[in-house]
């Protein structure tokens, strides 16, 4: 069986206008690879893919970052969203990893045999019995016939060397020596665009110059942050000592003049964040491809603290004081996001006096637990299964056993 992640041809069998376009799909997806790992991406899929493949970076990239492995894991059915994930957490390193094991331990095929194997001539006394001297009855003739008529099977290298002093010293061919075998092709070297050297890096002093500013602004425009450009530019630009660093992009930018304009739009883009994610920082990181550390040091850097605060404030106070039973219900199931606005504890307080009285309201038409819950989400227009469900997650079930069992066994009742 053929595994998902195993290749279907060698990367330099790719054609060329594909691994281009593979390629820029990559960059404009936010996830720029070199051209060996874009032809080892495509190597996993067949030459009737090609057409699946040009259809799809024809198009604008859904999500980002999308790498060459992406693009072959959403030809395979997998959603943008998911392969966006993968990405980000190297699940596509590790593919690409297994796809060179496994090209490694595929066993070469088995060599032509170099020296044909011809059967014995017969010898004229195969007519004649060798104990009796009498000649075969026409029965043992046919089978002696059908035996020399009967195709033979080829031997094997052990076979050979166990049947080698039978045969006669004359028909014994010349020992070769064994030529060597490889568990891998030797392929030619990758000529043309997308040969195995990497991109030289320009020097940092081409980012101070007048000419740099353009450069700048358009890499601002396709970055949502000073993290994401850093990492735009570090591929393409050496530092003054060596890697380009975070503290020189920003003097770069300030000489320029233009690190204001990246500051206003990573303001816009953290305000936008947290309103979407609704005060939840951990989901605010990963909507902008940061680290919890990372996301904390920005909003530092942008002095934005107690705006991030107020949003999330805000947020809380809409948990706490909604009031419609189902929406409360539901809010119990995301205890991540209840953690992350550090109110979990208040909430689950609040929920659970709530349900307290309601379920005490409720008893005397209820016979068991779930006639309770049936109870309680009819008056309240909320579902039965939410309301069970709270009743576990609160530590309420045992308590209002009890209360049915002595209701039941009141005589009043």
């Amino acid at each position: 069986m053929i595994s998902p992640w195993q290749r279907r041809r060698q990367p330099d069998d790719v054609p060329t206008p594909v691994a281009v376009a593979v390629s820029d799909f990559c960059r404009r997806a936010k996830a720029p690879a070199p051209a060996q790992q874009v032809r080892e991406a495509l190597a996993l899929l067949t030459e009737e893919e090609d057409f699946r493949v040009r259809a799809l970076t024809d198009g604008e990239p859904e999500t980002s970052p999308l790498g060459p492995f992406a693009v072959v894991d959403i030809l395979r059915g997998v959603t943008p969203s998911l392969a966006a994930q993968r990405q980000e957490c190297g699940y596509y390193d590790v593919v690409q990893e297994l796809a060179q094991v496994r090209e490694e331990k595929t066993p070469p095929p088995a060599p032509a045999p170099t020296t044909p194997v011809f059967a014995l001539p017969s010898s004229p006394t195969e007519e004649t019995d060798a104990k009796t001297g009498r000649r075969k009855s026409a029965k043992a003739e046919a089978a002696a016939v059908q035996e020399r008529i009967a195709p033979r099977k080829r031997a094997t290298d052990t076979e050979d060397a166990d049947s080698a002093p039978a045969a006669p010293a004359a028909q014994q061919p010349p020992a070769e020596e064994e030529p060597p075998r490889f568990l891998k092709r030797e392929l030619p070297r990758p000529r043309g665009r997308f040969t195995r050297v990497e991109a030289q890096r320009l020097s940092f002093f081409e980012l101070t110059r007048a000419e740099g500013k353009e450069t700048l602004e358009a890499a601002i425009q396709a970055s949502e942050h000073r993290y994401a450009l850093l990492r735009t530019l570090e591929h393409r630009y050496n530092g003054p000592r060596g890697e380009l660093t975070q503290v020189d992009m920003e003097n770069v930018l300030r000489q320029h003049g233009i690190m204001e304009t990246l500051e206003a739009r990573e303001r816009e883009n953290l305000r936008t964040a947290v309103a979407s994610q609704r005060g939840a920082t951990g989901r605010v990181a990963w909507a902008l491809g940061l680290s919890p550390s990372e996301l904390q040091r920005l909003t530092h850097a942008l002095a934005m603290e107690e705006e991030v605060e107020a949003l999330r404030e805000r947020f809380r106070n809409e948990v706490l004081a909604t009031s419609h039973l189902t929406h409360r219900l539901d809010l119990l199931g995301r205890d991540k996001y209840l953690v992350d606005l550090g109110i979990q504890k208040r909430f689950a307080d609040a929920l659970r006096k709530e349900l307290e009285k309601l379920a005490k309201d409720a008893l005397p038409d209820a016979t068991d637990l779930h006639s309770l819950a049936n109870v309680v989400g009819r008056k309240h227009g909320a579902p039965a299964e939410l309301v069970t469900r709270a009743f576990e997650r609160l530590n309420l079930t045992e308590g209002l056993r009890k209360q049915l069992s002595a209701q039941a066994q009141s005589p009043s009742h």
